[in-house]
């Protein structure tokens, strides 16, 4: 039997806070999750604010540190502070690009730091592989040359996405990564994740709340509430039978709202007839 690319057993956040000279408080962020996902699979983080969901794609990713548990891809554990074996793995597109992208840098400098760090390519194969993973992602060449806020909020997240994936990685961790573009953009930019999982056998985790996304292009749900997994399980059964009162209400929250948008389109639209 195949083990799964990434095996999370049991990972857990616990933050600690100072109240007052002697008292200390713990919150559990996240408590102990455990979750498998195969080469080319994507998996949703889904749940309200404050669940959990980023913090867990951020230990997943190495920006937290596990208070406990392990993250294992191809059945070798990862270590937190291991950045150059987890970096080639896993690999991570914020949810602001702007923010995320340091804007007195150009573009080429922001995709070759990654190779300077953790390869021994020379500077020619280093702007070799620049070059490729622009137009891979739909950008030119040229654009190595330009700085953050000379690009287009679409053309911004295209560059997080090169940089997540010019270490070659198996995983893409992706916090709400798509939640400041227009429709058009959104739809580009799924059509351009499909096709590089299809291509490079990519596995996604995506967090996010829009379910209308995460039913079409997903392929396992996790669904947290105060740090817990409430339910878990293929995208299709989720969406079929929804167990947690949790997972019914963002189902129908989207949904309900979804269809009221269209109805009031409609009569906009009878209105001015």
């Amino acid at each position: 039997m195949m083990s799964s690319l990434l095996e999370v057993e049991n990972l857990r956040k616990v933050y600690q806070f100072r109240e007052g000279l002697f008292k200390r408080r713990e919150v559990e962020a996240v408590k102990p999750v455990s979750f498998s996902l195969n080469a080319g699979e994507t998996m949703a983080l889904v749940g309200e604010n404050g669940s959990g969901k980023s913090t867990l794609a951020k230990m997943l990713a190495g920006v937290e540190k596990p208070t406990s548990g392990r993250i294992l891809v191809n059945e070798e554990e990862l270590h937190h502070g291991d950045y150059l074996t987890r970096c080639k793995l896993i690999r991570m597109i914020f949810q602001d690009a702007n923010t995320s992208l340091n804007p007195r840098v150009q573009v080429g400098r922001i995709l070759e730091g990654p190779l300077k760090r953790n390869t021994e390519m020379t500077p020619h194969a280093r702007e070799n592989r620049v070059k490729q993973i622009l137009r891979r992602v739909g950008l030119l060449p040229e654009h190595a040359y330009f700085y953050p806020q000379m690009l287009a909020t679409g053309q911004k997240q295209r560059v997080s996405l090169a940089r997540a994936l010019i270490l070659q990685p198996s995983i893409i961790v992706a916090d709400e990564a798509l939640n400041g573009l227009d429709m058009s953009m959104r739809a580009q930019m799924i059509n351009l994740l499909l096709e590089l999982q299809d291509e490079m056998g990519l596995a996604y985790v995506y967090v996010s709340q829009h379910m209308g996304i995460i039913k079409h292009v997903t392929d396992k749900v996790l669904v947290m509430k105060q740090g817990e997994v409430v339910e878990q399980g293929a995208t299709e059964d989720i969406f079929a039978n929804p167990q947690h009162a949790l997972t019914q209400k963002l189902i129908d929250s989207h949904f309900n709202a979804q269809t009221l948008d269209r109805h009031a389109r409609t009569g906009a639209g009878a209105q001015r007839q």
